[in-house]
């Protein structure tokens, strides 16, 4: 009888323990446990209508971390989703004054190490008919070490309902409510002004604590839409702070931003502690950037717009233009004046939609590049290639590009006017082929446009159309100048045809571009899809002509457009588009290491020197700089004498980290070239366009400066 009472007591023990405890959940990876949650609260009992406090606890593998709200850089917050009974409420997540780290690449973060409790209150209703509640929430995180590895799962909390309760779990919710942020003290302790200056805010905080805590510093809390660069102290007295806080793009001209002053003894001190400070309850005072800041950068525009004729990617259609000069020789002033300002106005309205787009996707908070946006998408650079393939066989004469018989009646009814036309769309076609470069002074300008208002983007973009046009419009405004050009006359049909050859020279480079970004695989599909394009526009050239019926033109056309839908869904719906995406590494020739954040700092912690050239397959200005100057006997001879660690930052695809990286260095694209001298040594920034003794100075400033120490 008692071993039979000893067991029934023990089974009632047992089953309290497994229903009362707080359900855990393990997070594993090959075999290792990186992350264990459970929820815990600070109560033994649920009391009606009296609030508890209920903490989302995360214990995190060694060398292994979750984020803060507001992540930075890089990561994701933890999220917690109730699903609580009708009646009961859940108030805001309170989290901990977190760590900032600094990852390789300068890619900053802030989280937790080893262990976080996120708190958040729970209020029940006045009246409870069960005796035991069980609480459920959906977790999810994302942990990260070298690699980050999302996690989740449903955690469950059981606690009896009482009229009375006794505190539990005392010591680490206390631990935890002693790392929350204060609410701003009042202007007898510490006062807080912003301003702005450019594109940074400034935000002095003036207070006698400061003087007790050598390190300060400001944790932003950015509302959706704002990037926020790095923030720093800029000066520091006894009593008083200014902190930067560089805003690299917001959906409004932002006078202040929410986040918290953070003051310790040490950086990431165990004794942090720090003010939340809002952006309502804080005076501001804003300036916009200089006017002669603003002026300069517009005229490094138009500078930049105007060299952009020149640069690799726009010399493969250039020679369109020309050739429309040519066919002008000598026709009427009024005639050519009127082609050039078709041809500016094609340039002005592609920039003017280029800019629009970008400040609609900087609005929306997404990341601006110039051309990058477009030739990572391998859809993108595949209508591109239609069109090139479509004019360069219209230029050996298997078609001809015409209007409806309607629209050529009507807003096109003379010869000149299709010539405008014409003109228009080279206008166009130049561009857009330009976009993917960035030519000297380009880079700046559009660095700093893009920091900046909607009103600067688009006048940016404005001067860079300005500039690339401007060199047109002159010699169209002066024909007497077509006289040094050669006659019009039979020998233009076989000038006609060899263009046509330098815009297949085009299409190729375009296929390898695709084949960088989808491997060898989507290339072929693509240039199968090519084909049927070909066919279609022989058909056109062939069966559709003035001599034929309507009937034949008519069923000829309805099977173009049959094989040229049927074979896009085939070939580029469905085979292109499940092709691989080409790794980065396979483009790698010679002593090339590719470039992540985690192999340059291993680099620079082993006191190497390291050259990062940041470079994508489409950029044609990178691979002219790469064969003239990067990969000759001298350059590569001086990498190697001097020990020098080369890497590739391959931006084909649009890597989102060196997107970032691009952003931190001011530039809106490729190429970019940087030497790192040293672990604490200031980067050293190369121009877009490089020179063989440019490269080879620096590389013996930098040898003569490592010597020394």
């Amino acid at each position: 009888m008692r071993l039979a009472l000893r067991l029934v007591l023990c089974s009632m023990v047992c089953w309290w323990v497994l229903a009362f405890a707080p359900h855990a959940f393990s997070q594993s990876y090959q075999g290792k446990q990186l992350v264990r949650t459970e929820l815990l609260a600070d109560t033994n009992a649920i009391v009606p209508g009296k609030p508890f406090t209920v903490g989302l606890l995360l214990r995190m593998a060694p060398g292994w971390h979750t984020y803060w709200k507001f992540s930075g850089d890089a990561g994701l917050p933890t999220e917690l989703k109730w699903k609580l009974p009708p009646g009961w409420k859940s108030g805001e997540v309170q989290w901990p004054i977190p760590l900032k780290t600094i990852d390789p690449g300068d890619i900053q973060t802030y989280g937790y190490v080893d262990e976080v409790l996120l708190r958040q209150e729970i209020t029940p209703p006045p009246k409870i008919e069960n005796s035991t509640i069980k609480l459920v929430a959906d977790a999810s995180w994302l942990v990260c070490e070298k690699i980050c590895i999302p996690g989740s799962a449903t955690l469950e909390l059981e606690l009896p309902v009482s009229a009375s309760s006794q505190p539990t779990n005392t010591e680490l919710f206390g631990r935890y409510r002693r790392l929350l942020p204060h609410n701003w003290p009042g202007p007898n302790v510490a006062t807080a002004e912003w301003g702005r200056v450019g594109s940074d805010l400034r935000l002095k905080v003036t207070g006698a604590t400061l003087a007790n805590y050598p390190a300060v510093d400001f944790f932003p809390l950015p509302d959706e839409g704002t990037v926020v660069g790095h923030p720093t102290v800029e000066s520091r007295n006894k009593n008083e702070i200014v902190l930067r806080i560089p805003i690299e793009s917001s959906g409004k001209n932002l006078s202040s931003i929410a986040g918290v002053v953070v003051f310790s003894q040490k950086p990431n001190g165990e004794d942090r502690a720090g003010w939340q400070i809002t952006t309502a309850s804080i005076a501001s005072t804003a300036r916009p950037a200089p006017g002669r800041g603003v002026l300069t950068f517009l005229l490094f525009g138009f500078i930049g717009g105007m060299i952009l004729n020149l640069m690799p990617c726009v010399l493969p259609v250039i020679s369109l233009k020309i050739f429309g000069f040519i066919q002008q020789a000598g026709q009427s002033r009024q005639k050519i004046l009127r082609s050039g300002i078709a041809f500016t106005l094609g340039i002005f309205v592609w920039f003017i939609a280029l800019a629009v787009l970008l400040i609609a996707l900087k609005v929306a908070g997404r990341d601006v590049t110039w051309g990058g946006f477009q030739f990572t998408n391998p859809y993108f650079v595949l209508v591109l290639s239609v069109i090139v393939l479509v004019f360069a066989l219209n230029l050996f004469g298997v078609f001809e590009i015409s209007l409806p018989q309607r629209f050529s009646r009507g807003l096109l009814s003379t010869s000149e006017r299709k010539d405008d036309l014409g003109s228009f769309f080279q206008g166009v076609f130049a561009t857009v082929l330009a976009t993917p470069c960035t030519a000297p002074f380009l880079g700046t300008a559009l660095g700093f446009a893009f920091s900046q208002s909607p009103a600067i983007i688009l006048a940016m973009f404005i001067a860079i159309a300005a500039g690339m046009s401007a060199p047109y419009l002159l010699l169209s405004a002066q024909p007497a100048w077509l006289r040094f050009l050669p006659r019009p006359g039979a020998w233009m049909l076989h000038v006609k045809q060899f263009m046509g050859f330098l815009l297949l020279a085009t299409l190729l480079f375009l296929l390898y571009v695709l084949g960088a970004q989808r491997s060898l695989e989507g290339a072929i599909w693509a240039s199968c899809f090519l084909l049927v394009i070909s066919v279609a526009c022989w058909m056109k050239g062939a069966f559709v002509v003035p001599t034929a019926s309507a009937a034949k033109r008519g069923v000829v056309l309805v099977l173009m457009l049959l094989l040229v839908i049927g074979s896009g869904i085939y070939f580029v719906g469905d085979k292109f588009h499940s092709s691989n995406v080409a790794s980065a590494d396979s483009r790698l020739r010679g002593d090339w290491q590719p470039f992540t954040p985690e192999r340059l700092q291993a680099e620079l912690e082993q006191g190497h020197t390291v050259f990062v050239d940041f470079t994508a397959a489409w950029c044609l200005t990178c691979k002219f700089n790469e064969a003239n100057v990067l990969e000759s006997q001298d350059v590569r001879e001086a990498f190697q004498r001097r020990g020098i660690v080369k890497m590739k930052a391959d931006w084909t695809n649009g890597d989102p980290v060196i997107t970032k990286l691009l952003q931190q260095f001011g530039r809106p694209g490729v190429p970019l070239y940087v030497l790192y001298p040293g672990k604490n040594e200031e980067p050293i920034v190369f121009p877009e366009l490089l020179t063989k003794s440019m490269v080879l100075d620096k590389l013996e400033t930098v040898s003569r400066k490592v010597a020394s120490q």
